[in-house]
């Protein structure tokens, strides 16, 4: 049986954009031709795609690092780099993508087709042309390219399912999805036998739906234990449950009791102790099942769960059920994809990082990624570039915030790699 993966982590990075270049137009019989450096192409952008080919995230286990491509550089007479080549990340339907440093929800795969950017590369620099000015007529400087940074993912695949089988190991759930439909679960009298989700097309009449077999479940599995914490996920994204007991207790385990355990997991875990339910007792072929039933109804009298009796075993009274299931999901809203948030990163390097102004020592240090990429700007060697740096800190506020902190005239400034004396 093949490995079923639907937890990994991978790391992505979308392409750099490309430098600007420094350039003057060389013609024969044009002494003075004036700049031309174009500017550097875009990187590509990182993108997810939900295959219908893919069931699993299997394929992550051998590939991890997923790189777009770089801008190119800007070229002489006005020509644009080259635009980076976008990177394309295939994954099954359902998946969603966490930033594994926040726990953010930032993509949810759930249309099979589906693509959606999750980074866009990094805008190429503008070259020396755009510097060009009246009174600065041969700008030696040009612009970087944005840069971007690796960032760490987590995939998860929660199976899109509209309705789930739950309940302890071993009550009998790959034997009912094995019953009503096609699909062929590996079924054995042990314990977790079932170590994946099992999904089949389950078809009543006109009506067709589709039910997963979800691994089953143990108490404090909501806290990791067993393996129901893993496969809880799966759960998430059904429109309805059926809760399966061994009403029979043929494990020596009493079903009410078991009953109660799920569902304080099911409650532990979110809010899936509120999705629409059915109970079914299963193993009523069984000693001991009637007595059980009769307690059971007792039980859940007034909470308006009902309760199907069936024999998977002998496959018994399975129309009634399907019948009820059709009507219940029938009334269930449909799933929606999850919310969204924003990788806040990405989007601020296009705008530039709000900039940090620190004090040690008398030293007054500068630092955020829009002033990494305004010294990697800077042709120091050139009065012209240096005249632009020190008239692009003022415009940024700079100045005014190592003022507010108490700089003055002479002291040390530190921006990067390089320490300045500040100037009024």
């Amino acid at each position: 049986m093949a490995l079923f993966v639907d937890v990994v982590t991978i790391t992505v990075k979308a392409g750099d954009g490309g430098n600007g270049c420094v350039s003057f137009h060389r013609e024969k019989f044009v002494q003075a031709g004036g700049p031309d450096g174009g500017d550097g192409g875009r990187g590509g952008d990182v993108i997810f795609e939900a295959s219908e080919r893919m069931h699993t995230l299997m394929d992550f286990r051998y590939k991890r690092k997923f790189t777009a491509g770089n801008g190119g550089d800007g070229m002489a007479n006005r020509r644009t780099g080259k635009s980076g080549e976008p990177v394309v990340i295939e994954v099954p339907p359902g998946t969603v993508v966490r930033e594994k440093a926040t726990g953010k929800l930032l993509l949810d795969l759930y249309t099979p087709g589906e693509r959606k950017t999750l980074v866009r590369g990094g805008n190429g620099g503008f070259g020396n042309q755009h510097f060009a000015t009246p009174t600065r007529q041969a700008p030696q400087f040009a612009k970087p390219g944005e840069k971007r940074e690796v960032i760490e993912l987590t995939l998860e695949l929660k199976s899109i399912a509209d309705v789930g089988l739950v309940g302890f190991p071993n009550v009998g759930k790959s034997t009912i999805l094995s019953v009503v439909t096609a699909a062929r679960p590996k079924i054995a009298n042990y314990h977790f036998t079932t170590l994946q989700p099992n999904l089949g097309i389950v078809k009543h009449g006109e009506a067709s739906f589709v039910l997963a077999d979800i691994p089953g479940l143990v108490e404090g599995a909501a806290q990791g234990v067993g393996l129901g914490h893993a496969f809880l996920r799966h759960v998430e994204r059904t429109r309805m449950l059926l809760h399966v007991l061994d009403i029979a207790g043929s494990e020596g385990r009493d079903p009410l009791a078991d009953y109660d355990a799920i569902m304080k997991e099911l409650e532990a875990y979110g809010d899936l102790k509120n999705r629409p339910m059915i109970v079914v007792a299963n193993k009523m072929d069984l000693p001991g099942a009637e007595e059980n039933l009769k307690r059971l109804r007792d039980k859940l009298a007034g909470t308006g769960i009902d309760i199907y009796p069936v024999s998977a075993a002998t496959r018994q009274n399975f129309d009634a059920l399907l019948y009820a299931t059709v009507k219940l999901l029938d009334t269930c809203p449909p799933a929606e994809p999850f919310a969204e948030e924003a990788l806040g990163d990405a989007d601020a390097l296009a705008q530039g990082v709000p900039f940090t102004v620190d004090v040690d020592g008398g030293v007054y240090f500068v630092s955020g990624r829009e002033m990494d990429r305004l010294i990697e700007s800077v042709n120091f060697d050139n009065e012209e570039s240096l005249n632009w740096f020190h008239r692009s800190l003022r415009r940024l506020g700079v100045i005014d915030a190592l003022r507010e902190k108490g700089a003055k005239e002479g002291d040390s400034v530190v921006i990067g790699d390089m320490e300045f004396d500040f100037v009024e």
